[in-house]
């Protein structure tokens, strides 16, 4: 079942939209048998599953962080993930940089923004973006390639576009400023109740999960 949800929805993405498999929960053999079928990139909401799967799979894909990071995970983090999503700050930026300067490598992020100007998530507000961005460009050793959003992950997905317009309205903004060390190239919005209506405003990259693997087990 899994592997037929992943075939039929890389068939039916656009071209240029990257899937984003979302293995919250899942265990390593679900997120094993994911890029078996096709997965490319795997996103894992924590660092402990993250790190549980990882020390099972290693590098059998792409891993992206999606969830809301910790900044005492931080050091945790880098040296699993391949792009972290939801960076919403100048200081999780700094501690990002820190970490990568140990490996020697430079980590691609993404901003996340917080469209809907809802308390209760974690994002920076539309007009607080580009002065992070500036702030973010200056560190050597992580790298803005894009935004990121959540939008209401239940209820009416017509609900959601509003969130994702606005994305795309800033994600155009910001990419015309030429930024330097920025590349605005991925606009991550969408999961499995609202991705296509993402897509229809712009995401080239979307987060999946139920929609693959099924409704979560939360006994």
């Amino acid at each position: 079942m899994m592997e037929g949800n992943i075939r039929t929805i890389l068939s039916e993405l656009p071209e240029g939209v990257t899937l984003v498999a979302a293995a919250k929960t899942r265990t390593p053999d679900e997120v094993r048998r994911a890029v078996d079928a096709g997965a490319q990139i795997i996103g894992e909401n924590y660092v402990q599953e993250a790190e549980d799967a990882f020390a099972a799979l290693g590098r059998i894909a792409k891993w992206h962080f999606i969830g809301h990071l910790q900044k005492n995970k931080v050091k945790k983090a880098v040296p699993i993930f391949d792009m972290i999503e939801t960076v919403d700050s100048l200081r999780l930026g700094e501690l990002i940089d820190r970490e990568c300067a140990k490996l020697e490598r430079v980590m691609p992020i993404l901003v996340e923004v917080n469209s809907g100007r809802e308390p209760q998530k974690s994002g920076v507000l539309p007009e607080d973006a580009e002065s992070l961005l500036h702030e973010l460009a200056r560190l050597d050793h992580v790298r803005v390639q894009g935004l990121m959003t959540m939008g209401p992950r239940f209820g009416d997905p017509e609900l959601a576009r509003p969130y994702f317009q606005e994305t795309k309205r800033l994600f155009d903004q910001l990419s015309k400023l030429g930024i330097e060390n920025t590349e605005m190239r991925y606009l991550s919005m969408g999961m499995s109740n609202t991705y296509k209506i993402a897509i229809e405003e712009g995401a080239n990259m979307v987060r999946i999960g139920t929609k693959i693997f099924g409704e979560r087990d939360y006994s």
